[in-house]
């Protein structure tokens, strides 16, 4: 009985691998004919496009494009130049008319000759004719404010490339950090078969072979983390960048290096004094008080109105000229005169005060980039290779059975940490650069 149910089993079992070498369908064996299927059955297209990468370069022209706070602050401009339009507009001419004398209550002596001989009619045109310059003055002013917004927009626009650039070195770290999480992981893999063949030969202890595969575990975890990490830098930098000019799929281009920069800071000092945009809008600031402080003396000036007047009135015409002007006996917009010249001064004191604010972020970023430069040149100047010596000699002694284990793990530890700590050292040196890009107020540094 047995015999004979393992002989069915395995005849079950085979009808398959006949079906196929006889070229007759599997279905066909069990009585299901199946339809014909072509030869090569067409394929669904799941390849996607491949992924938009973008340089520094790139990310800053597209925010500067489609940074919506950006654009908002632009708006202002548009708004200061309407207003240069409203400031440089003349008066207009003012009509008057009237007719006097109309037998309202005495219909019947109303007639063509009652227009002609007793009913009044006046009609004028008025214009003022503005006195001291006034609409020179007041364009001049708002033009001087325009300036003053274009600077405020452009430092807006100074701060935007700076955190674009912090990001995008952000995206850079991330990117390092999974380049190398892949590459210990694959060399770390190599060791962990090893241990595995050890570890079966009676060569290796279980305890030793656990601590292998939780080290593992470590590049395993690292290279996660590492995705995560990139994944939200690379939102955050299509913050700035717009949502709508990027895909999903977007990447960047680039890679972290260190580029030492040459200039002393006094040349750095005086580059920022002439780039700045916010110590620009505060010398534009006291230009603009100065021509407020015209247009308040022009407007002390009282105008001329001139009118003149026609009149016809007892089958007479007649014209008249009208002039009346202020006394500037009690109102010479004093008080207006005496606030904008304090408004200068104030306008003065600001600007001294951002020079000084120039010259302290010039200064810090400076000794910031120092610091980073030497930190770089000590991991550049044989940190980095001799932990990575370190690590290869114990590897290769380990695998040969000339190094204990926790000799070898101990220097893969210490070889990760150092990378790690480089790629971070570079990314804050180039960040560091970028904060001095921004203090200078320029991103060409002389």
């Amino acid at each position: 009985m047995k015999k004979g149910l393992a002989l069915a089993t395995l005849l079950v079992a085979s009808l398959p691998a006949i079906a196929a070498a006889q070229g007759t369908p599997q279905g066909a064996a069990s009585g299901n004919v199946l339809p014909p299927q072509p030869a090569n059955p067409p394929r669904a297209d799941t390849t996607q496009p491949p992924p938009v990468r973008i340089t520094l370069d790139d990310a800053i022209k597209l925010a500067l494009q489609h940074d919506h706070a950006l654009a908002a602050a632009r708006n202002t401009i548009l708004q200061n130049q309407a207003q240069e339009i409203t400031a440089n507009l003349r008066p207009n001419p003012v009509i008057s008319w009237d007719s006097q004398f109309f037998p309202l209550f005495s219909p019947s002596q109303f007639g063509t000759s009652y227009l002609d001989n007793d009913a009044q009619f006046d009609f004028g045109i008025g214009y003022l004719f503005e006195r001291g310059k006034k609409r020179q003055h007041r364009l001049e002013a708002a033009r001087d404010q325009t300036a003053v917004t274009r600077d405020q927009v452009n430092d807006t626009q100074r701060q935007l490339i700076f955190n674009l650039s912090q990001q995008f070195v952000a995206v850079l770290l991330a990117q390092s950090t999974i380049d190398l999480a892949n590459k210990d992981l694959d060399s770390f893999q190599q060791t962990v078969d090893i241990s595995n063949e050890r570890y079966k030969l009676g060569d290796m202890s279980e305890g030793d072979l656990l601590k292998i595969r939780l080290q593992l575990l470590q590049f395993q975890s690292d290279l996660s983390a590492a995705r995560v990490a990139k994944v939200q830098a690379l939102a955050s930098l299509r913050q700035f960048l717009g949502f709508e000019s990027v895909p999903d799929n977007y990447d960047v281009d680039g890679e972290l290096v260190y580029a030492p920069v040459r200039e002393g800071l006094d040349d750095l000092k005086a580059l920022a004094l002439r780039s700045r945009p916010d110590l620009q809008a505060t010398q534009h600031g006291v230009v603009a008080a100065r021509s407020q402080e015209s247009l308040a003396e022009a407007n002390g000036k009282r105008d001329l109105n001139v009118t003149f007047d026609y009149t016809h009135t007892n089958g007479q015409s007649s014209g008249a000229f009208y002039f009346n002007i202020d006394l500037p006996i009690f109102d010479r917009n004093q008080g207006e005169i005496a606030r904008t010249r304090y408004a200068i001064t104030q306008a003065q004191e600001q600007e001294l005060e951002s020079a000084q604010q120039v010259l302290t972020d010039v200064t810090s970023a400076y000794a910031n980039l120092k610091s980073n430069d030497e930190i770089i040149r000590l991991y550049e100047g044989g940190y980095v290779d001799q932990a990575k010596q370190s690590r290869d000699i114990s590897e290769y002694a380990y695998k040969r059975g000339a190094a204990s284990l926790l000799d070898y793990l101990d220097s893969e530890r210490t070889y990760r940490a150092n990378q790690l700590a480089y790629r971070q050292a570079l990314a804050s040196y180039m960040t560091a650069v970028e904060q001095m890009r921004e203090a200078v107020g320029t991103r060409t540094l002389p």
